[in-house]
């Protein structure tokens, strides 16, 4: 909706690839904001109520690697996210984020050596 509501504004010295990515990131970016200022609810459902854990390993996995994800610091989540999930190359991030590809390159390497870390994972990952 955000890229809808903001297309009479692109001007074209991006690309539109590059400049709906700022959007979206953008509009991410408020929305986790706005969800950090609310209570969140809690509805427990039968499975949280029984003993047994329900969950299965590749659930597990995909929990534990979103809590990672989710406490790198911005600086290095947004580029991690940009290239390793939206699968942007460097200068489409440099772009995007309005920052040196140089810099780019670091923040996605010390974003990913933060979640190896965080992972259990001390060799690095690169």
């Amino acid at each position: 909706m955000a890229i809808v509501r903001g297309l009479e504004r692109f001007d074209g010295r991006s690309t539109f690839r590059t400049w709906s990515y700022r959007v979206t990131t953008n509009a991410c970016l408020d929305e986790l904001r706005r969800r950090k200022r609310r209570p969140v609810a809690v509805v427990e459902t039968p499975e949280m109520i029984s003993d047994e854990p329900r969950l299965d390993q590749q659930t597990a996995d995909r929990l534990t690697l979103q809590d990672a994800f989710s406490q790198l610091p911005e600086e290095f989540r947004l580029p991690v996210a940009l290239r390793d999930v939206a699968g942007l190359d460097y200068a489409e991030i440099a772009e995007t984020l309005d920052i040196p590809p140089g810099t780019v390159r670091s923040r996605i390497a010390r974003g990913r050596k933060h979640l190896s870390a965080a992972l259990g994972n001390q060799t690095g990952a690169g």
